[in-house]
């Protein structure tokens, strides 16, 4: 199985020494986690995109292109890329330049986003949002799949005969779908054959494996090899030498994140117990040592037979410091275990 890290660049106040990093400092540190995990022999790192203050990432393929110039076989794709306020076109010879430069190691996933800001800002409507989604998600695979492309729809310009480049060189552009589980999302990437992605940042994550054996299921009844298709999982973790000390660590940065958006959401504000049953063996919050987590993402494969699991570790502008040791950890003792049970998965 593969592992990997995923970030939104979270820029907000740290709650626990009460200090502020600029965006610059923050890209910088990103770019520092990315080399390290690549060194390291993770499989894949993500960058999310926001258009929110308290997130120094709204251009993802930006800094995925600066990393591909660093790293050498660590996969490297969007966390999301919220496509519903994208322009398919681009956003496809941004993937397949990011592709090029890093010898075919590029990953777009395509999203809706948790977060709304981008819809104003790009002069979308919101009550467009599924129809925009479906509408760019098929422009979007009719550049992949064809050089040239005719098309008309509701949201953007037609194209006649248009010719779209730069190519991935020698394969298709690794195109995936993100949701946070909504069945219709699950049916929709198995129909089209695509390799998705749970954000499973709640609940019992084994609590989707129905969702993916209904994503199998599409996918094999519109005719594709459901056993050649990837699964992931992505939500919170955190990796320290002790599982108490990794829980007291992330909580409070994991909790500044969740009071905020509780509030803007008007949903109860979660507390320590909550935290904790979350952190517990079935729950989503993989933050523990890293014979915990090991052992608890082998537990998690009997329940969903997928393919990677991705951590997001920076909740809230976890210092530097502390991330860079979690990313090794997740690499050196966390992998080594999975990889023994579960087999090692190649990498680039």
């Amino acid at each position: 199985m593969e592992l990997g890290v995923y970030s939104f660049g979270d820029i907000h106040r740290d709650p626990v020494t009460g200090e502020q990093i600029s965006p610059r400092q923050q890209l910088a540190n990103t770019i520092e986690r990315i080399k390290l995990a690549d060194e390291l022999g993770l499989h894949w790192f993500g960058i999310g995109e926001h258009h929110r203050p308290d997130y120094a990432i709204s251009s993802p393929a930006t800094v995925l292109a600066a990393a591909a110039t660093v790293t050498s076989k660590i996969r490297l794709g969007s966390a999301v890329t919220v496509l519903s306020t994208e322009d398919p076109v681009r956003v496809y010879q941004q993937f397949s330049t990011i592709d090029l430069l890093s010898n075919g190691r590029a990953e777009l996933t395509a999203g809706r986003g948790s977060f709304i800001e981008s819809f104003p800002l790009f002069g979308q409507n919101l009550e467009d949002y599924d129809a925009l989604y479906e509408e760019k998600l098929d422009l979007l695979l009719r550049i992949s799949a064809q050089e040239r492309v005719t098309w008309r729809g509701k949201f953007r310009a037609g194209l006649t005969d248009a010719q779209i480049l730069p190519r991935p060189d020698g394969h298709d552009l690794d195109i995936w779908v993100a949701t946070g589980g909504n069945p219709e999302s699950s049916i929709r990437a198995g129909v089209l054959g695509l390799p998705i992605n749970y954000a499973v940042i709640g609940g019992y994550p084994e609590r989707f494996a129905p969702l993916v054996d209904l994503y199998r299921r599409a996918a094999t009844e519109a005719g594709h090899d459901a056993n050649a298709l990837k699964v992931a999982i992505s939500g919170p973790g955190f990796i320290a030498p002790t599982s108490q000390e990794a829980r007291d660590t992330f909580f409070p940065y994991w909790i500044d994140s969740m009071a905020r958006i509780s509030a803007e959401r008007g949903f109860a504000t979660p507390d320590r117990a909550s935290f904790d049953a979350q952190a517990a063996p079935r729950g989503a919050i993989f933050a523990g040592s890293p014979n915990e987590v090991a052992d608890r993402m082998i537990a998690l494969h009997q329940h969903l037979d997928y393919d990677r699991h991705a951590l997001q570790m920076d909740w809230s502008g976890v210092p530097q410091p502390l991330m860079m040791r979690s990313i090794e950890l997740f690499a050196t003792e966390v992998l080594p275990q999975v990889d023994k049970e579960l087999g090692a998965s190649p990498r680039g």
